[in-house]
């Protein structure tokens, strides 16, 4: 669907004429603050600073020594434990002890089930 452009003209018209009352007003208003109250002078810029040689030498030594600090920690990583032939050992009879156990109850509770069925 196209915009009525008539509506669109209109309706411009209407907001610059209601631009051009509120500049007006805005106007009439800054009269009557005066001429300091309503100034919008930008401040004066201020010199730019400039840092000698050494002080950036300073600023770059300060920065590459705390990245590798950084990437030092980072780097660093903990220690991985490792599992003793023995203890491996007792994690596979206690893992075979625990499915022995789990397939004898399973077998119990199968049991009464196929003596009902016969």
């Amino acid at each position: 669907m196209k915009p009525d452009t008539e509506l669109l003209r209109a309706a411009l018209a209407g907001y610059q004429s209601e631009y051009a009352r509120i500049e007006q007003v805005m106007a009439e208003i800054r009269r009557q603050l005066g001429p300091s109250a309503g100034a919008t002078s930008k401040p004066a810029a201020s010199a730019k600073r400039k840092m000698s040689a050494a002080g950036r030498k300073r600023i770059a030594a300060a920065q590459k020594k705390r990245w590798a600090e950084y990437t030092q920690a980072k780097e660093a990583p903990a220690k991985k434990r490792k599992l003793s032939a023995a203890g491996r050992k007792r994690i596979i009879e206690a893992t075979k002890k625990r499915w022995e156990a789990f397939r004898a109850q399973k077998e119990a509770q199968e049991a009464p089930a196929k003596k009902a069925v016969k």
